[in-house]
């Protein structure tokens, strides 16, 4: 017995010898954040050219980042454009259009993905702070639709009593605000939304700084009605919309400096965008989209194309431009392959563009891109360096007196009457049409067009698409 005991004390001690390999820690899925604001021009970033509104922290965010100049939301409109970049559907697809009120019985439907519940999937801590806008509804709520806490609005920041055209136009109920399924104020003034979105973001970090987590943060500025708070009153060389970027842009550094403080900036990606362009009809409370043509409720360029800058040390090196066209409905997938997440079931639109992020790939990553407007009107398309525009019915504030103080001007409406093609690389701000001299180039985009008007259909053509799905509805 004795001979035994000593065998097993020398194998023990073989055994507590051996070096025992490391174990690989498993990396941690990264956090995202998702900042978008309402109606904020190309131009009012500095790094997209504002001559007079300063945003240090978004310009030092593109220093650190990747800022596109091709880059467009998915329709000219609010809840459409929401639709497009939460499911990675064009909107028109999913029975989204226009901007929903608080007369609509309709909203986003339960069997669609939203980013927040794919992420979900993946144990993900998410939120929402800001204005919703898919439904106001319970059963179209963000916290039925994957998001685990919200506070802010159902919809736009306008639709309350103290609309400029309450009454001749309009009949706004008071604009609740919530705090996840309950209504906790009525508003009668906005000052303080963006200093407690900003809050709640802030301390939702520290709370979830040990599990990956989905941060979207929708502002409702710089839509009209304008508000800011004290901080920045009268701050800005452009006004009063002036100092609400530079609040907006405040409120950015605070979530980026608190990810700093919970050692959390190298593991997130935090993407800054917004839903359409400048309400141009508002003047001097409106943004720009200079040197883009136009602005919100277009197909042309100020209309769709928008500021988007991301930033994520651990994977995108600092300081890239990218000129490569990309559109919301790509977010989604993209966020799928960066944090390895199922996408959704449902036929989806967008595709993955990190290769484009990345640098790894220069051309985009769908053959074109589609414009629809108003009840699914297909009126572009952009396919390389050219956008086509079919016949349709736009507004312009060209040649018409703006609004001013809050009160909106009135558009004219013009009729165009034949295709109409520019190339948007050479030509920023569409001033060419050059649809005779490149016949071959029209061919090309009408087919592309014909293709998904079979898909999604097209009012103009009295087209019915085969693939689109209804809304949910309250009466479901």
């Amino acid at each position: 017995m004795l001979r035994y005991f000593f065998v097993f004390l020398v194998l023990g001690l073989i055994s507590c010898g051996e070096k025992k390999a490391p174990v690989k820690e498993e990396e941690r899925s990264p956090n995202i954040v998702l900042i978008f604001t309402d109606d904020q021009g190309y131009q009012d970033v500095g790094v997209y050219g504002s001559p007079n509104i300063k945003t240090p922290n978004l310009d030092q965010m593109a220093a650190d980042g990747v800022r596109m100049t091709h880059y467009y939301a998915a329709q000219a409109v609010c809840s459409a454009s929401r639709a497009g970049i939460l499911t990675g559907c064009y909107p028109n697809r999913i029975g989204i259009h226009n901007a929903l009120g608080p007369d609509n019985t309709h909203g986003i439907n339960d069997t669609e993905t939203t980013l927040a519940e794919m992420l979900k999937e993946k144990g993900y801590a998410t939120a929402i702070y800001g204005k919703w806008h898919l439904g106001h509804h319970k059963k179209f709520l963000p916290t039925r639709h994957g998001f685990d806490e919200w506070f802010g609005i159902p919809y736009s920041n306008d639709m309350w009593p103290y609309h400029p055209q309450q009454g001749p136009i309009f009949n706004f109920p008071d604009l609740p605000l919530y705090e996840n399924e309950t209504v906790i104020d009525t508003l009668v003034e906005q000052s303080q939304l963006t200093t407690q979105i900003t809050e709640r973001s802030v301390d939702f970090i520290k709370r979830n700084k040990d599990k990956p987590f989905f941060l979207y943060v929708p502002h409702p500025q710089p839509h009209v009605p304008l508000f800011v708070s004290d901080k920045f009153k009268g701050k800005s060389e452009r006004g009063l919309y002036g100092d609400v970027i530079m609040e907006i842009d405040w409120s950015v550094g605070q979530i980026i400096q608190a990810l700093k403080d919970n050692g959390l900036e190298e593991d997130t990606m935090v993407i800054f965008t917004s839903d359409n362009g400048p309400w141009l009809s508002y003047g001097n409370h409106a943004g720009s989209a200079l040197p883009l043509r136009e602005g919100k409720g277009t197909a042309w360029e100020g209309g769709q194309r928008e500021p988007f800058i991301m930033k994520y040390p651990k994977k995108l090196k600092p300081g890239r431009t990218v000129d490569v066209p990309m559109m919301a409905i790509d977010i989604l997938p993209t966020i799928a392959h960066v944090t390895e997440s199922k996408l959704p079931e449902q036929v989806i639109d967008g595709k993955n563009a990190w290769s484009i992020l990345t640098g790894e790939r220069t051309e985009p990553v769908q053959d074109a891109y589609f414009f629809y407007y108003r009840v699914n009107e297909m009126f572009g398309v952009r396919y390389g360096k050219w956008k086509m525009y079919f016949p349709h019915r736009y507004r312009t504030m060209d040649g018409q007196e703006p609004g001013k103080d809050g009160q909106p001007g009135n558009y004219r409406y013009v009729d165009m009457e034949e295709i109409e093609l520019y190339d948007v690389v050479n030509d920023v701000s569409e001033t060419s049409n050059v649809a005779e001299a490149h016949p071959e180039i029209v061919a090309e985009i009408k087919v592309l067009a014909d293709n998904m008007r079979q898909r999604l259909g097209d009012s103009l053509m009295e087209q019915e698409g085969s693939e689109t799905r209804e809304p949910g509805r309250v009466d479901e």
